[in-house]
């Protein structure tokens, strides 16, 4: 099979000029949009240790919530593929950064934690396997530079 390539396209827009734009740090908001085709705007900001905005979305948050959705989709897939049934999924993940001195940051780690639910005949042990392969398989995963660990439970329906 031959490798294909997707492509991507969002635009960000900055909407918190204050009216003096950036001519002080403390003169502007982090706020912007973020946007792709006709899909709704998503609210973002820095994060509030950075002066965002506690109620918008941040690039950090959202890091994460790609690592756990790419997963997710994937171990999905492979769940479909292999018979298992999978009722009910929610992950609960987190990650760390490192500010450095310097003032640089990067992800240390992120773990994800999904809780999943298959119906009852569905193969419990299977099931559990199958993070370990979505773990590899995972578009996301593959394109960080720092450790991605799951610790997933799994529960079969009575």
């Amino acid at each position: 099979m031959k490798e294909r390539k997707h492509h991507y396209a969002v635009t960000v827009a900055w909407t918190g000029n204050r009216g003096t734009g950036t001519s002080a740090y403390g003169a502007y908001e982090r706020s912007h949009e973020m946007l792709a085709d006709e899909r709704p705007p998503i609210a973002g900001s820095s994060d509030p240790a950075f002066r965002g905005d506690v109620t918008r979305w941040n690039p950090e948050l959202l890091l994460l919530a790609a690592l756990s959705a790419c997963h997710k989709l994937t171990y999905l897939h492979l769940c479909a593929a292999s018979g298992v049934i999978v009722t009910k999924y929610l992950d609960e993940a987190q990650a760390v950064m490192i500010e450095t001195l310097d003032g640089r940051g990067r992800f240390e780690r992120a773990l994800l934690r999904p809780k999943v639910t298959i119906s009852a005949g569905s193969d419990p042990q299977l099931a559990k396997s199958l993070h370990a392969a979505a773990h590899e398989a995972c578009f996301i995963a593959n394109s960080v530079n720092f450790t991605v660990e799951h610790e997933a439970t799994v529960d079969v329906e009575s």
